[in-house]
């Protein structure tokens, strides 16, 4: 499992922040290696209406572990094991 602290800007009106605004955003990616993750994270932001992003921070879990309860804790964490992603947006920086 991927996970990486994003920001993106919008190509439209989102809830609290304007077109071109730069929106922080966490996002989980379950992948074998980094640079695909990396590129999936692009893909699903660029998918959702977000350009100009950039990747600021990388971290792997191994999936070895990812227990039961931090799966019970980290409610985005199990959805993406669960779909293969998860992006979650932050209000600010």
């Amino acid at each position: 499992m991927f996970i990486f602290s994003a920001s993106a800007k919008s190509k439209k009106e989102q809830p609290g922040f304007k077109i071109g605004d730069s929106i922080p955003f966490i996002v989980y990616i379950d992948f074998k290696d980094m640079f695909g993750a990396e590129k999936l994270a692009q893909i699903f932001l660029f998918k959702e209406g977000f350009h100009d992003i950039h990747i600021e921070k990388r971290k792997l879990i191994p999936n070895e572990k990812l227990d039961a309860e931090m799966l019970k804790n980290d409610k985005a964490l199990a959805e993406a094991l669960d779909s293969g992603y998860m992006i979650q947006m932050f209000d600010a920086h």
